[in-house]
């Protein structure tokens, strides 16, 4: 099963805290993959950035809602219990629990004041618990890449010969092969059909190199193109290479490349352009942000 909505926690962890124990987030974690049945597998499900687990970062979320909304007290490092308030909600029986329902408490609204939670409609409210936070900043930079990421490669195709030359000694010299850029310029060169290809260092010593080849094709790129570049491999003394192409690859050519002994990676449009997001190649950074938590071990008095 999907990890519930993290709005579906709120409930569950106040009954759980119930007991009047103090809990960790450790403990809490298990105890609500308990209750919903959740496998290692939904456990596991990483947020789009890979940064953290979805169903811990929703857990945590509802440990904070609930204890700014006064229903949970921190009693230490990692560790919260129910409140008298949180008793009393759960005294009263209630079948839900949810943002607008944390609303009337005066903590809860401060706490959110010119947040999302504040600025969506009253009716809207019941219907807002598809992600924490976080993961609203995580879906929206995910939607921003996606984008820009697109226009990367529009403008990649429409560009000359030679400019695409340039970008791929760009990109491959900030991922860092090729030595220097005078090293990857000399090494890489046009092959006349709208591509290019060369043998370049893979690292800065040049203790291996790397086959290159690059081209702006439209259609899906198959197993036969791919096995041509395998066999150019043997031509120029190589064991390793990368094929890059401005369209993708089909599953049949993907699989190819994982059979054969020579090792060669396979980057398609959409993966080309966002390693030039990455590292900065034909981008400009617009706006930064930067998401903190509190450092726990500042705050321990020896």
């Amino acid at each position: 099963m999907a990890v519930p909505e993290y709005q579906k926690f709120f409930l569950p962890v106040l009954r759980i805290t119930g007991d009047k124990k103090d809990h960790s987030y450790g403990e809490m974690y298990n105890l609500v993959a308990k209750e919903f049945n959740l496998s290692e597998e939904d456990r596991a499900e990483m947020l789009p950035s890979g940064t953290a687990r979805k169903f811990e970062n929703r857990v945590a979320w509802t440990i904070t809602y609930l204890s700014k909304a006064r229903l949970l007290d921190r009693v230490a490092r990692g560790v919260f219990r129910i409140s008298e308030r949180g008793r009393q909600v759960l005294q009263k029986n209630p079948t839900e629990l949810n943002n607008k329902f944390l609303r009337q408490f005066p903590e809860f609204i401060e706490f959110t004041r010119g947040t999302r939670i504040q600025t969506k409609k009253e009716d809207d409210l019941e219907e807002d618990n598809s992600g924490t936070p976080f993961e609203t900043l995580e879906v929206a930079y995910q939607s921003l890449r996606k984008t820009l990421a697109q226009d990367l490669l529009d403008r990649i195709k429409t560009c000359s010969p030679k400019f695409f030359e340039t970008l791929v000694v760009d990109l491959l010299v900030a991922i860092g092969y090729g030595g220097s850029r005078k090293d990857a310029g000399q090494a890489v060169g046009r092959s006349g059909d709208d591509g290019i290809d060369g043998i370049i260092k893979e690292d800065k010593l040049g203790l291996d190199v790397v086959y290159i080849q690059a081209k702006r094709w439209e259609a899906t790129v198959g197993r036969p193109a791919v096995q041509e570049f395998a066999g150019s491999l043997e031509g120029h003394r190589a064991r390793k290479g990368v094929l890059i192409t401005t369209s993708r690859f089909s599953q049949d050519a993907k699989e190819y490349v994982g059979r054969i002994e020579k090792k060669i990676v396979l980057i398609d449009g959409e993966q080309l352009a966002q390693l030039m997001i990455d590292h900065g190649i034909g981008v400009t950074e617009v706006s930064s942000y930067v998401v903190s938590r509190v450092d726990s071990d500042y705050f321990e008095e020896g």
